[in-house]
């Protein structure tokens, strides 16, 4: 079976657009009735940068998704074109960048194309080249932020992405393999893609533009020449261009580049819930009201989340006006937060929408749905998907002090078992099954037995209450 590789484009290329007349577009890119990009190109190219670095490590490593083996191929050190390892000499590796700022002379890039380099040089179109200062770099984002002092510099205007459709015409910019600046087209293929690193921040724009290793830091701009993104990473079974490229929006970058500016790194907000997608099997069972959000299933003690009320089973639907539709939403969005920064929250509580005040303080975690099973069961039953269970005794000051009368604790958790991937763990009591209180096995077995898209436990942990979901 072909191997499928996720790719952060380090060769490097770019991309950049510059600001164009639409009407002066319009007329000249049909002139003689011959469609063409040429003249929106002409004015974004020279925002385009090749950004080349020098680093002593003997391999660099600056590919976050690379397996070090499969990628040392792709690295430019022309006296080792076969990419063997080498105990000696600096290694060398290009990019791509976009001029944003010409009178700052701040330069976009990605973080993976700067990382641990000893020198950044930056190179113009017009042949100009100037060492570059690091303002500062955000791994979780894989954004950089570069200056030059330089005259006489384009820069690309951001575009506003709340209109960008998929379906929509971009156009890549770049220098693929080396080979000198190149320019592609393709379409949005889909919009608010995550996932390639769940550690990371991440809502890319995906495209089919044919983008290859060489293009990281490059532009993506829409056909009026303005900057809609920056290219980061591929999906490819060889390590070229398959149709699937991802680049980091603008709206995420300028978040960034604030950051960066003022501190030289991004100091990540925390409200300090643990959250999950709200899907529709969870919404027809727990009955929210909300339809989508961020189900919160742990509030931390000490938290922004704690102290503003936020509860378990609270449905997190929007944050400063900005819609909420999945935990990864709202992590990305509280994440780029200013800490200290006042906000207002909306969300579904038993059913009715509250809104409540909060102020933000670190970095959320979101807390992937798991696979797991509930099926019929004897109501004597002491084992449910992998977990050992028994009848709590309802006197202890741990389930007493947490407001129940009782409910089933959990004695051991096979580590291979549904149970143990949704994230229940030996000395949970659990109190609540589908929002229906349990007291004992008994009353557990028979909740669970009832059919439900999926299973939500509440859970007593070290005093506090959490929300696991088994679906």
């Amino acid at each position: 079976m072909k191997k499928i590789v996720v790719t952060c484009l380090l060769l490097l290329s770019v991309t950049a657009m510059g600001t164009v007349n639409v009407s002066a577009l319009s007329d000249e890119a049909t002139r003689n009735g011959v469609p063409s990009l040429a003249p929106m190109l002409e004015g974004v190219t020279p925002a385009v940068v090749n950004i080349s670095t020098t680093q002593a490590a003997r391999v660099p490593e600056q590919l976050r998704f690379f397996n070090e083996n499969d990628l040392r191929r792709f690295f430019s050190d022309p006296s080792n074109p076969l990419g063997e390892p080498s105990q000696r000499g600096p290694v060398r590796a290009s990019g791509s960048g976009v001029i944003v700022d010409a009178d700052a002379g701040f330069v976009i890039t990605n973080h993976h194309v700067i990382a641990n380099a000893d020198t950044i040089t930056v190179s113009l179109q017009d042949g100009r080249e100037f060492k570059a200062k690091l303002l500062g770099s955000d791994a979780g984002t894989d954004v950089a932020l570069l200056q030059i002092e330089a005259d006489n510099l384009r820069a690309l205007d951001f575009a506003d992405i709340s209109n960008l459709r998929v379906g929509d015409y971009v156009v890549a910019i770049g220098n693929p393999f080396g080979i000198g600046q190149t320019v592609t087209s393709g379409i949005v293929s889909a919009l608010g893609r995550g996932g390639l690193n769940n550690q990371n921040y991440e809502d890319f724009i995906q495209t089919d533009a044919a983008i290859n290793v060489g293009n990281s830091g490059g532009a993506l701009v829409d056909l009026e020449g303005r900057l809609i993104g920056i290219n980061t990473a591929i999906i490819s079974g060889s390590g070229s261009n398959a149709g699937i490229a991802f680049a980091v929006p603008v709206d995420m970058i300028s978040a960034v580049m604030e950051h960066l500016q003022r501190d030289g790194e991004v100091r990540r907000g925390q409200l300090g819930v643990q959250i999950q997608d709200l899907n529709s099997l969870m919404e027809e069972t727990l009955r929210t009201g909300a339809g989508k959000g961020a189900l919160v299933t742990n509030v931390l003690p000490g938290s922004a989340a704690e102290a503003a009320g936020i509860e378990v089973s609270d449905v997190i639907v929007e944050i400063d006006g900005r819609k909420v539709e999945s935990g990864r939403e709202l992590r990305n969005i509280v994440g780029l937060m200013r800490v200290d920064k006042e906000v207002q929250l909306v969300l579904y509580r038993n059913g009715s929408r509250e809104t409540l005040t909060a102020t933000i303080g670190g970095e959320s975690r979101s807390v992937a749905a798991n696979d797991g099973e509930s099926t019929g069961r004897r109501l004597d039953e002491p084992v449910f998907n992998g977990a050992q269970l028994r009848t709590f005794d309802p006197t202890v000051a741990a389930v007493q002090s947490a407001g129940v009368r009782g409910g089933v604790e959990v004695v051991e958790v096979d580590q291979q078992s549904p149970a143990f991937r949704a994230g229940l763990r030996p000395g949970d009591i659990i109190y609540e099954v589908n929002r229906n209180s349990v007291g004992n096995l008994r009353e557990f077995n028979q909740t669970v037995s009832e059919p439900a898209p999926v299973t939500a436990l509440g859970v007593i942990r070290e005093n506090r209450r959490m929300l696991i979901i088994l679906s």
